[in-house]
Parts: structure tokens; sequence; C-alpha cells
């Protein structure tokens, strides 16, 4: 049975915590069941998708089966924002402007505090 563990999504510049509590999704199945089949979303809650290096073919999202909105934020492995975008429900496919190894997904709202250029920092969350 997996340990799940979850992080802090904080904003390095201005330390603002962006997602409270996100799952740390470092394996297949976790990535692949992401938010799919959900209705809402946890508050203060999100995902990270865990790639093994920075790469923008397998940081692409698809929105299939996934029934709300969401704010995606893309990170590199240096801890750099290089993309975010609102996803809408079933589409097929959002890809980064740039390689990235992080996929953040939580509420459209939190990217009003984000672009890219910034940086963040993922810590355990207790």
């Amino acid at each position: 049975m997996a340990i799940r563990t979850y992080r802090q999504v904080i904003h390095t510049e201005s330390g603002r915590v962006l997602v409270e509590r996100a799952r740390w999704c470092d394996s297949f199945a976790s990535k692949l069941r992401g938010f799919q089949f959900r209705r809402a979303l946890p508050a203060g809650g999100g995902l990270v998708l865990v790639e093994a290096a920075d790469s923008r073919v397998t940081t692409a999202i698809h929105m299939f089966f996934v029934f709300v909105d969401l704010g995606v934020i893309w990170v590199n492995d240096a801890g750099e924002v290089v993309d975010t975008v609102v996803a809408r429900p079933w589409r097929p496919s959002y890809v980064p402007q740039a390689p990235a190894r992080y996929v953040v997904e939580t509420h459209p709202g939190v990217l009003q505090h984000v672009r890219a250029g910034d940086r963040v920092r993922f810590e355990i969350a207790v």
C-alpha cells in the first residue's frame, strides 16, 4: 500500500501558500487518476504530478472525465513557473510552453497569484 504524501506549494517571492495540501503524485497510477471523475475540488487542495525530468511531452495533461475547471501551474526542476492555464473539462490536451517537471493542479483562482517566471517551492504539509 502506497503512503500518500502531501506538500504545500509556496510562492517563493511572496511567501504566499498557493496550495495548502497538494497530494504528491509520483507513481503512474496516481498521475493517471488525477482529478478524473471528481465533481468538486477539496478546499485548499490540489495535486502535484511529478515527472523524472523536465519535459513538455510527459507533463502534458488531458481533461477527459474531469468535471471542473482546474488552475494548472507547470514548474521546472529549478522551481521556476514556466506556464499556467485554466484547464477546462473534456479538453483533449494542454501542453506547457516550456519543459517542466511538476504539474500543479488546483483551484483556478490560485492563478491570480502566480505567473510564468515566478518561483515556487514544495514543502511537506503536516
